[in-house]
């Protein structure tokens, strides 16, 4: 819990705290109901629709407050090596890797234009949630196109990138990964971790999840296939709420000249 007031990864108010908004209203709906004398259950259904609000809240908003958490325990297993965040906005995957990889640094890159929920998305905010987590000395901030990368050919020993490749589209999102093949070395890990309209995402939003943002997680399959077609092959897929995750290593036959 202390996590919540630790960090600041700036999403605004709908993601952050719109469940807690909907509890009030239901809370002040049931109030008036009782105030009306309307029918019992009128307060049954005020009730449950405050406690799943509240639930909502709980598994879904109060996440964002928190780095995420790494998926597979089989991701840069060493401990040691120069990672790219690829997407990074305010770091919650970048916090991830400095947390779980206490010898490893981590390049954060991103366009740091505020969109896809975050108020304020600057280098800024993502360099206060690493001095928070005691990493700082271990994060180098670049500003930057997933599709055009700004880095040399092998210049990296792994690389993840959280929610941010299937907001691309499908040429985007196969582009960026071929950029990250690119800029890793052969033998090279990517951890690649997209949302997953699974249960845990349909109840806590139950009404929007067939918006067009839920469609751009894809098919497991669609993964696979384009992250075969720029010289990866998938060693781990698993899933944890609301994402899908795919670790992959770079085939040693696609070295970049």
């Amino acid at each position: 819990m202390a996590d919540f007031f630790r960090y600041d990864f700036g999403y605004s108010w709908p993601w952050s705290y719109g469940h807690l908004v909907a509890a009030g209203v239901f809370v002040a709906f049931g109030a008036l109901a009782m105030l009306r004398g309307w029918s019992k259950w009128t307060l049954v259904l005020s009730a449950l629709a405050t406690l799943w609000a509240l639930a909502a809240f709980v598994a879904f908003d109060a996440v964002l407050h928190r780095p995420a958490e790494l998926p597979t325990p089989r991701f840069l297993e060493s401990g040691r090596g120069r990672v790219l965040d690829g997407g990074s906005g305010s770091g919650r995957a970048t916090l991830m890797v400095l947390l779980a990889r206490p010898q490893a640094s981590v390049v954060a890159l991103d366009l740091f234009a505020d969109g896809y929920g975050i108020d304020g998305n600057e280098p800024a905010r993502l360099r206060a949630n690493a001095r928070a987590a005691g990493a700082e000395n271990r994060l180098e901030i670049r500003k930057g196109d997933l599709r055009e990368l700004p880095f040399e050919a092998g210049s990296f020993d792994a690389a993840v990138s959280s929610f941010a490749i299937d907001h691309l589209g499908k040429k985007g999102s196969q582009k960026s990964i071929a950029e990250m093949a690119r800029v890793l070395r052969p033998g090279g890990q990517f951890l690649l971790m997209v949302l997953n309209t699974d249960g845990y995402v349909k109840f806590a939003y139950p009404l929007i999840h067939f918006h067009m943002y839920y469609g751009h997680g894809g098919s497991a399959e669609r993964w696979r296939t384009a992250l075969a077609a720029a010289g990866f092959d998938v060693v781990e897929q698993g899933t944890q709420p609301a994402t899908q995750y795919f670790l992959a290593e770079k085939r040693a036959d696609r070295a970049e000249k």
